[in-house]
């Protein structure tokens, strides 16, 4: 039996291993030849993906930037690469491989073609005082971009409810009938995050996984710990992510020298073993007003027991249960971050409490196996 071939593009090597791995078996259970395309890559992530008995491709693409000319080379670059592996579906996702490996996939006439938006980003992200002039022009770019390129997919995959509201509904974008697939969060291989009791004879403590930036809530979450700690100085508040220097609302090292001198915070930096830092902290903090697809983070937390603050925007709200699994608080609010992280210090026993129903919505929501099925069935590969 000749085994169908599937194109996986996406831009780093590492979010590719990190989030699609589990799609990629999927895709092999399936007897499916995975052809895995990368355009920033470290030898390291290289091999770990060829491990999974994948056919590696590496391509040009800036992730980031307007550079019409640049785009173009990578989009006949795709074309050309495409064309050689002549595929049967090209599933991208991330904004700048869905538009040119979706024109590039059309150009070849590839039998099916699929993208996944993973949540609108920094364009679509308002901040505390508006928009500024460049984000509001990289938004008209995208969003022209991608009017040129959805009448091409045969489906265009969403995370959450909100998102084709707020780009295909509002700015009328053409699609071909029925295409609008929401997904829900791309989940978790549970038994990597399994269930662990936080132990409530240790210190509480919180734990923000996040890169340090002001979308992210970065700065309220430091805000937060700040105030918590002039009333109880023992608690402790954790920070997992690296500094992002090139962001003009990212967190400078000279002000996280500062925070890490004076006892405000634990910075651990960029770290391999996320999942036994959250093991090690009692509940998790993203008061993020970024637009997610659905946070990772929150999935991971949950499913390992832990309770989460997070705030009531697209993608964040819809991993926790307000009041049953953590708590939802509006974005940018200070005070409100500060009641419930008080709460949790006043109320250790709901750290458990909440966590414990937090694990069962994550088996029940969050589990890889039977998204990918379904993700699977939506693409028509089952």
């Amino acid at each position: 039996m000749v085994s169908k071939k599937i194109i996986i593009i996406g831009t780093t090597a590492s979010n590719l291993y990190g989030f699609r791995k589990d799609f990629i078996l999927s895709c092999l259970a399936q007897n499916y030849h995975v052809y895995a395309f990368v355009s920033e890559y470290t030898s390291e992530w290289l091999e770990k993906i060829k491990s999974l008995g994948v056919t590696l491709v590496t391509y040009k693409l800036s992730r980031g930037g307007l550079n019409p000319l640049a785009d173009l080379g990578s989009t006949y670059q795709l074309i050309k690469k495409i064309k050689e592996i002549q595929p049967d579906i090209v599933f991208s996702y991330s904004t700048k491989p869905v538009i040119y490996a979706t024109l590039a996939a059309y150009r070849t006439k590839v039998p099916y073609i699929y993208g996944m938006i993973e949540g609108l980003g920094s364009p679509f992200t308002i901040h505390k005082h508006g928009l500024s002039l460049k984000a509001q022009f990289i938004r008209f770019v995208q969003i022209s971009l991608y009017r040129l390129a959805f009448p091409y997919l045969d489906k265009i995959i969403f995370l959450n409810r909100e998102d084709p509201k707020d780009l295909v509904h509002r700015y009328n974008l053409p699609h071909k009938r029925n295409a609008i697939q929401v997904l829900g969060p791309i989940g978790l291989n549970l038994h990597d995050y399994a269930y662990t009791k936080w132990d409530d004879q240790k210190k509480l403590s919180f734990i923000f996984i996040a890169r340090l930036i002001a979308e992210k809530g970065i700065f309220e979450y430091l805000e937060a710990a700040k105030i918590v700690k002039q009333k109880y100085p023992d608690i402790t508040f954790k920070i997992i992510g690296g500094l992002d220097p090139e962001n003009p609302t990212g967190l400078k090292q000279a002000q996280l020298d500062q925070l890490i001198e004076t006892g405000i915070i634990e910075y651990a930096g960029f770290v391999q073993d996320v999942d036994q830092q959250i093991r090690q902290s009692a509940v998790f903090v993203l008061p993020s007003y970024y637009r997610e697809g659905v946070p990772r983070s929150t999935q991971e937390a949950m499913a390992i027991g832990r309770p989460v603050i997070t705030t009531d925007v697209p993608g964040c709200n819809q991993t926790v249960v307000n009041e049953v699994t953590g708590f939802l608080i509006p974005k940018w609010d200070v005070r409100a971050l500060v009641n419930k992280m008080i709460y949790f210090i006043e109320h250790p026993e709901q750290v458990n409490k909440m966590g414990y129903q937090g694990f069962l919505y994550a088996k029940k929501n969050f589990n890889a196996v039977h998204i990918n099925h379904r993700l699977l069935q939506i693409l028509e590969m089952i």
